[in-house]
């Protein structure tokens, strides 16, 4: 990749840049060594360049399944055994380095790999001690006239970025609830069988519905708090809906839990000719409003729901701030084009308020024309990257 001039870097007292990527064998780049540190990056080239590509193997050094939320499988490029992202990420005065991929396993097919400054680590959750990263994808601008499980996925992210054990507790919550369907399927007579697999349901059920219920109650006071009817980006009203939500708001977490497992015994009947828990965190819904109109999210029109959008991602990223102590790298895919002057304008003063690295992609250089001229511009073609 040729030399350029670097641009000014990201203020290391604000939160953690990313300095260096590095990928290999990942979608459409077999290798590429890119050094950047700018506060605001700006990928821009035509549409199938490789531009989203970037941030997803950004995403990858956050717990969960990335933007994409693919199958890492899907992530290697044609024909190669594996792939692997490294990025070099400062902060203050530590420097430390990143990596994680797809590589053969000895007994057979693919195993992920994680590491911190090249020694093994236990799973990417342990990268949540050096970097947080919150995004916004053009796949997010169906989330409010979408499903339920569209929003639940929504919500599951933003705790994510807060709490990284968050995955890992869904994940335990969804092999649970298989197998108390399965049990209620085969006809399970066995009373202690079910007791055990309900008691497992309701443990992990309420702290799962519980970490929602309390990173909704922050972003919603958050976003009260810092309401401006005239900003750009309408804040917004949100709320958990579900009969599991009303537990948790009602009880502590321990009679909570006693009160989701008699609910669970109650509906065996009902629950086996579904075929499905009916009751649960699975079953929630986030409810969004529009906070200056008090309009349900889902009858504003196209504009005021991306600008609504934006403006909770913001405000989700100022909470993992002050949550976490770590200001999140922001990662924003073709999200400008879809703005008039002004509100770019807005969108680029709201983001370095945030003080954050932003990594924002689009197919018209010319829709970043208000972009502070510090920001480094990178030309993606297939495969490759140069400044520009």
């Amino acid at each position: 990749m040729p030399s350029a001039s670097p641009a000014p870097v990201a203020d290391p007292s604000t939160g953690p840049a990313i300095r260096r990527l590095q990928l290999s064998q990942f979608r459409s780049y077999g290798h590429l060594d890119l050094r950047t540190g700018a506060a605001m990056v700006v990928l821009h080239g035509e549409n199938g360049a490789g531009k989203t590509n970037v941030l997803e193997a950004i995403s990858l050094l956050s717990p969960g399944r990335g933007l994409r939320r693919a199958e890492l499988q899907e992530c290697i490029r044609e024909r190669a055994p594996g792939f692997a992202v490294s990025a070099e990420v400062s902060a203050f005065t530590e420097s430390v380095q990143l990596g994680t991929g797809l590589e053969p396993s000895p007994e057979g097919g693919l195993v992920r790999r994680c590491r911190v400054d090249r020694e093994p680590v236990g799973s990417v959750r342990a990268f949540a001690d050096h970097l947080r990263i919150v995004w916004l994808t053009p796949a997010m601008d169906g989330l409010f006239s979408g499903a339920p499980g569209d929003r639940r996925r929504f919500l599951d992210r933003l705790v994510l970025a807060i709490d990284a054990e968050h995955g890992a507790r869904v994940n335990a919550l969804e092999r649970a609830l298989r197998n108390r369907n399965r049990l209620l399927e085969n006809g399970s007579r066995d009373r202690l069988w079910l007791d055990a697999a309900e008691r497992e349901v309701a443990e992990l059920g309420i702290a799962v519905a519980a970490a929602r219920q309390e990173t909704v109650a922050r972003l919603a006071a958050l976003m009260e708090a810092a309401s401006d009817e005239a900003s750009p980006f309408p804040w917004a009203r949100i709320s958990l809906v579900g009969e599991i939500d009303r537990l948790i708001e009602q009880y502590s977490a321990l009679d909570a839990e006693d009160a989701y497992r008699r609910l669970l015994m109650e509906q065996r009947p009902r629950d086996a000719a579904a075929g499905r828990t009916l009751v649960g965190p699975q079953a929630s819904d986030l409810a969004i409003s529009h906070g200056p109109k008090d309009l349900e999210a889902s009858r504003c029109s196209t504009g005021e729901q991306k600008a609504l959008l934006v403006g909770l991602v913001l405000a989700h990223a100022r909470l993992v701030a002050t949550m976490t102590g770590i200001v999140p790298i922001v990662l924003l895919d073709e999200v400008s084009a879809h703005f008039d002057p002004r509100r770019r304008v807005a969108l680029y003063e709201r983001l370095a308020e945030l003080g954050s690295q932003v990594w924002m992609t689009g197919a018209d250089r010319s829709a970043f024309a208000e972009m502070p001229a510090e920001a480094d511009f990178l030309h993606v073609t297939p495969g490759r990257i140069e400044h520009g």
